[in-house]
Parts: structure tokens; sequence; C-alpha cells
């Protein structure tokens, strides 16, 4: 279903303000931004695989933005998003939302040199972060390029505003997109594109880009769903040259590491911290990374060491990374909440407590160091028990032969079926069909033979009046019918409008009353 763009160099056509303000930014293309630029240029699906620092991203916003700039030229763009840009972590929209303004302006000069009129081309995040006024503001005049988390399409998807600003959408980037291709996520995101293609009216240009991927076709299918065609697959590699290192204490490792080793850990953090201009850590809870982070203070001075997670407020975690690329903290101690490819300005070493259980997480992490094309990543890992020490060991291993974690994508996510008929039934989807648009995401897509033997119910509860929920709608469940899954039930959230209850049940057509516990149920069969 998916092909290969040929390894030879391909020649590609951007405006001149485009082409001269690369040509002025950077010393050279590369593989990966020469090989995908032709495809996206043409319309075609594109899975673009290259290691972190090649250019990735970029590869997929001046395609974007060259096509801006020529319509600039017959007049001043409308006030509609063209572009919609999708990464899996508030941090990585937040770099986007301060790094792209640079190309643009960039760009904007060059016009200006040679005589053209300036691209009028604006930007805006929607994101769990993003105020009352940011959106009011994106009503009144949308952006033209859209940057965005996972959930966002879906939220705006489901208001007569954000499908006025989406209905004109051309090219969808999904970033990082092996980050929510195995999860319940990614499956929610998948059916929000269908959903948006079906408001467009046509097929929209989807470029997905991810550093760690594997199977490459199983992740290029998911990109573009059943009924998208085929997907060009650019293909450079995740395989390049690293420094990285074992860091052991000189006591031997126990089940549990007493406070004592702890604090050996700590001096020579320290050691490496000091040896290097800056430093991240990253740690694997919450509570790890304000340890580190004290730890680390005390002796550096609390100025020059911050932490980063999501328990945070959104002003503190981008206070952090904007004080990192400034070069005003020597130690950045943080969770996954900023290992997506985030460009966090220029870092010398990484350093990993404790294995974060998967290979491809390590590399991300361990990528942020020399994140520049020809840069070398510079990681250190920190095993912090016995059976840490083995699984460090192995992961080490696996880098060294060049092996990543296999993905797996969920089949057939029931709860979001009923989070999606409630949807429907609140009368915002206003005739974007739910069925129509599952049966086309690569979640929903399994064997003839597993899909004929393969049946759920959908099911309404409304309480009684004697139940002390009386002053609820109801709830949305889903039963497998699977007899190997012993009829396994996922309960939705409660459904509080009494009126988006009773629709509903309207929309579960051809069902039948059944009783169950005292309470109204409706039920129908499916097998999408």
């Amino acid at each position: 279903m998916n092909d290969r763009a040929p390894v030879q160099h391909l020649h590609h056509d951007f405006h001149p303000a485009v082409a001269a303000w690369f040509a002025a930014s950077f010393p050279t293309a590369t593989e990966a931004q020469l090989r995908a630029w032709p495809l996206i240029q043409a319309g075609r699906p594109t899975l673009v695989a290259a290691p972190t620092g090649s250019g990735k991203t970029l590869t997929a916003f001046l395609a974007a933005i060259d096509d801006l700039v020529r319509q600039s030229e017959d007049g001043a763009l409308p006030d509609e998003t063209q572009v919609l840009y999708v990464s899996p972590l508030k941090a990585l929209s937040n770099d986007i939302r301060v790094n792209l303004p640079g190309p643009l302006e960039g760009i904007g000069e060059q016009l200006r040199s040679m005589g053209l009129p300036a691209h009028g081309i604006r930007t805006a995040v929607s994101t769990g972060d993003t105020t009352t006024a940011e959106r009011n503001a994106m009503r009144k005049r949308a952006p033209h390029i859209l940057v965005s988390t996972p959930e966002s399409p879906y939220v705006l998807l489901g208001s007569a505003s954000g499908r006025a600003m989406l209905r004109s959408a051309r090219t969808v980037i999904v970033d990082e997109i092996h980050a929510v291709a195995g999860s319940k996520r990614g499956s929610h995101l998948a059916l929000s594109l269908e959903r948006l293609d079906a408001l467009c009216r046509r097929r929209t240009v989807r470029v997905g880009l991810s550093a760690t991927q594997k199977p490459l076709s199983l992740v290029a299918d998911f990109l573009v769903g059943r009924a998208g065609g085929e997907c060009a697959v650019v293909d450079v590699g995740h395989v390049r040259a690293r420094d990285l290192g074992l860091e052991l204490p000189q006591v031997p490792l126990e089940a549990v590491m007493p406070n004592e080793v702890w604090e050996r850990v700590y001096d020579r953090m320290m050691e490496l911290v000091v040896l290097h201009r800056t430093t991240l850590i990253y740690v694997n809870t919450r509570r790890m990374a304000e340890r580190v982070a004290r730890h680390l203070g005390d002796p550096l001075g609390s100025e020059h060491v911050a932490a980063h997670h999501g328990s945070l407020a959104k002003e503190f975690r981008l206070e952090a990374e904007q004080r990192r690329k400034r070069g005003e903290l020597q130690v950045l101690v943080a969770t996954a909440s900023l290992e997506l490819g985030i460009g966090i300005g220029d870092v010398d070493l990484v350093c990993q407590v404790g294995s974060p259980r998967n290979v491809a997480a390590f590399l991300r992490r361990i990528g942020s160091s020399g994140h520049q094309i020809g840069g070398t990543p510079k990681g250190r890992l920190f095993p912090t028990s016995r059976d840490d020490l083995i699984e460090c060991t192995a992961l080490l291993d696996c880098v060294l032969r060049g092996e990543l974690d296999a993905l797996r994508i969920h089949t057939k996510p029931y709860e979001m079926s009923s989070n999606r008929a409630v949807y429907d039934a609140s009368g915002e989807a206003q005739g974007n069909s739910n069925a129509a648009s599952s049966r086309h995401i690569h979640p929903h897509c399994e064997s003839r033979e597993r899909a004929e033997t393969h049946q759920y119910s959908l099911h309404f509860c409304q309480p009684s009046n004697n139940n002390n929920l009386s002053n609820q709608g109801g709830y949305m469940f889903v039963q497998d019918h699977v007899p190997a899954h012993k009829g396994k039930t996922t309960v939705s959230n409660p459904i509080k409008d009494i009126e988006v209850a009773s629709k509903v049940k309207e929309l579960l057509a051809h069902s039948s009353r059944i009783p169950h516990g005292g309470r109204s149920v409706t039920r129908c069969e499916s097998n999408m």
C-alpha cells in the first residue's frame, strides 16, 4: 500500500523568496528534505522517518508556507485556516509557536527586498492552555496555520465556529506520530481527521513526522486510513553516531537505592554538569523531577536549575523552556512532558535517571542533545536498582544494534465509539457521520474474518427515579461480545444533559428495549 521515494537527488520548486531565505539560513538541505518536498508539493500523503535534528518539522512547514506565499501573490490571503499542525505535547506546540515566526519573518524580508507584497501569514495555538481571549481572537479572525494537540480538532469540530475555521484546511501535519499511533489518543485523532476530511469535502494532504517508528508500513496506514490511498514513505533511518554511556555508583546496586548511594549519584551528576555548558536530566516521575532539581539547586543555585513536568502551571513550564533557550539555566530536570522533539536550545549532555522502559523514548530523549544537522547526541544512563541495571544494559545493547520497539496500534477502541455517539447526539455533528468516518480509520480496520465475528453493543442506561443518580441524564457504555473477553464492559462519562441523553437513545436506531438492573436500556449491535 505504501511506496518509498527514490534515493537519488530530487529537485524542489520553491517561491524565490522562500528559496532565498532557506539558502541564507542553511548551508544545504538534508536528504529527508530533498526527498519529501516534491511529494508534499505534489499533494501526496507522506510519512517522513528521519533521525532527530534532520529538519523534519521544517520539511513539512516549509512546503505549506511556500504554498501560502504563492497564494499571497494574487492578493491578501483570506481569513481561513489552511494548515493544521498536530503535536502530542503542549511543550512542542509552544516551541512551534515561538520558532515559526523566524522563517515567516525571514521570508517576509526576502519579499520586501524583491519588491513583492508581504505574505500576511498568521499563526495561532489551540491547546488546553489557550486562554479564552486567544480562542475568541481565533473565532473572529482565523489563523492560516493552526498549532494544536491531538484532542483540539475534536473540540473544534464540535462547535460551529471551530467547523467554520477548519472547513478550509488543506494540509495536516502530525508531528511525532509514533507517540499517538499506539494509544487511544491516536484512535481519537484518526477519527477527527476523517471528520475533518468530510467537513472539507476533500482529502487533506497528511504529513507524518517521526524519528522512531516501526514498522513504517503500519504507521503509514494509520496516517492515511483505509480511504487515504497510497502513502509515500521517506525513510532516512534512525541510526546515527551517538556518545552513550552507563553511569554506576562506586558501590553495588541493591533492590532499592539507599539515600547515601543517591548522594553519590547526585555528586556524579554535579561533576557532569560542571564539565558541560548545558545539561538536560530526564526522570520518570514528577516527584523525582522536583527531588533532583532540589538536590542540584543547592550547590549550583536555584536560579541555574529548574524542573519541568505536567503538574506545573503553563506559565512555569513556558518560563523554564524559554530560560533554557536563552542560556540562563545550567540544568533542566524534566519528565516526558519535554521529550518529543522539543527544541530547547543547545544541549551538550542528556542524563536519563532510571530506565525509560523503551528504546524509542530513550532515543528521543538523548536526541535533545546535538539537536542540529551534523550534531552528535551525548547521553548518560543512571540505573537506580539491580533490576533497572539489567534493563538499562539491554536498552543500550538494542541501541547499538539499531533496534526499535515494534508499534502496536489499538483495534476497535470501543469506548471511543460511545463517546462519539454522545457527540453525535449533542446535535453538534450536523450530519458529519461518526459511523461513516470510523469505517475509514485504521484502528477500526481488521480482517474480514474477524470483523464478521467481532461484535459489541452500545448501551444507554438511564437511572430510575429512586436512584441517587436521577439528576443525571444517564450513561453510555460498550459491552464486548467476544467470548474470550467475557463480556468486558467499558463505561463512559455520565451524560448530565437530559436532552442529549434522550437523543442518544434515539441515535441507537433499530434498537430493542431490554430490562437491565431496573433501568431502561437501549441496545443495538454493530460490527463496524
